[in-house]
């Protein structure tokens, strides 16, 4: 029988969130048959021993787990391509490893789904581990919202639609909405329109490819919605931090990548000619913003 869903997750060096995030698949979606696809990108830690000792426990014939295991690094974009060209889903979750589903949040994104069966995407809210609300949505990066993040005005202006309007900071993230770009860290589309826009652009290595795909699906007219009735929980970043260093070189090489996609030379100009120097200025500068705005709301308090 064909599965209603097909969830891909994508491991590196996740033992043990990959042990909290199959369960609760598992024991909070209703959704039958499903299969999950786990594609591991050469973990030298436990992820392995984990994502096999939940094999044992949960691979059923309405509960299916494949497990992936590269030998190399091959990034999360081609990873996540790899399950894509084997799911056989009617909807597709894109789902990272350090998330935890809540009671029902899959089943209600499945039914938003096939209530508005015109729709690109949906994506929930998402918490923190302390119940707080994730920001999660973002307008699609253009040159001047660089310019702001980089002047620090975006920390001046937290709710502003013009300094903080790439990450929405004038959205709170509590109502149904139709989003630019939700995180991709729990995205949900019907595999019909996968096959309309593609699979992810493997030019990216780990970050923008979910921005792209929902670049692409706006421009197929269809919509993205963040829905907050579905509530997932998100451990922020727990494999990117492992490696900062390299995590921010692949996110700066894949933003510039972005932006030479859909936006052309002028990138070239700004990362080639201004380079280095001008970005280092640019942090002295947000740092300088910073900490004035955390001396000022210092000073302010009675």
């Amino acid at each position: 029988m064909k599965p209603a869903l097909s969830v891909i997750i994508v491991t590196f060096h996740h033992e043990r969130e990959i042990g909290e995030c199959l369960p609760a698949i598992y024991e909070r979606s209703s959704a039958r048959p499903l299969e999950i696809f786990v594609v591991d990108n050469s973990s030298d830690d436990g992820t392995v021993a984990a994502v096999n000792k939940c094999k044992l426990l949960y691979d059923s014939k309405d509960f299916r787990i494949e497990f992936v295991q590269n030998r190399d690094n091959k990034g999360y974009t081609l990873a996540v391509n790899q399950a894509l060209n084997e799911a056989g889903g009617e909807f597709i979750l894109m789902l990272n490893p350090d998330t935890i589903v809540q009671k029902e949040s899959i089943d209600l994104m499945l039914q938003f789904l096939r209530d508005k069966p015109d729709t690109g995407a949906v994506a929930p809210q998402l918490l923190f581990p302390d119940g707080r609300i994730q920001p999660s949505c973002r307008r699609f990066p253009r040159y001047r919202f660089i310019v702001f993040e980089m002047m620090g005005l975006n920390r001046l202006f937290p709710t502003s639609s013009i300094f903080n309007g790439w990450k929405m900071g004038d959205f709170d993230h509590r109502s149904l909405k139709t989003v630019p770009q939700p995180q991709g860290s729990c995205l949900m589309l019907p595999r019909k329109v996968l096959e309309e826009v593609g699979n992810l652009d493997e030019r990216f290595f780990l970050f923008f490819s979910d921005v792209d795909l929902c670049k692409r699906i706006w421009r197929s007219g269809r919509k993205i919605y963040f829905y907050p009735a579905a509530k997932v929980i998100h451990q922020r970043g727990s494999s990117i931090y492992r490696n900062r260093a390299a995590s921010t070189w692949r996110s700066h090489r894949d933003f510039i990548r972005y932006f030479l996609k859909w936006y052309g030379l002028p990138v070239r100009w700004i990362s080639n000619i201004l380079g280095i120097p001008l970005l280092l200025k640019l942090g002295v500068i947000r740092w300088g913003l910073y900490r004035l705005s955390k001396s000022s709301n210092k000073n302010a308090t009675p």
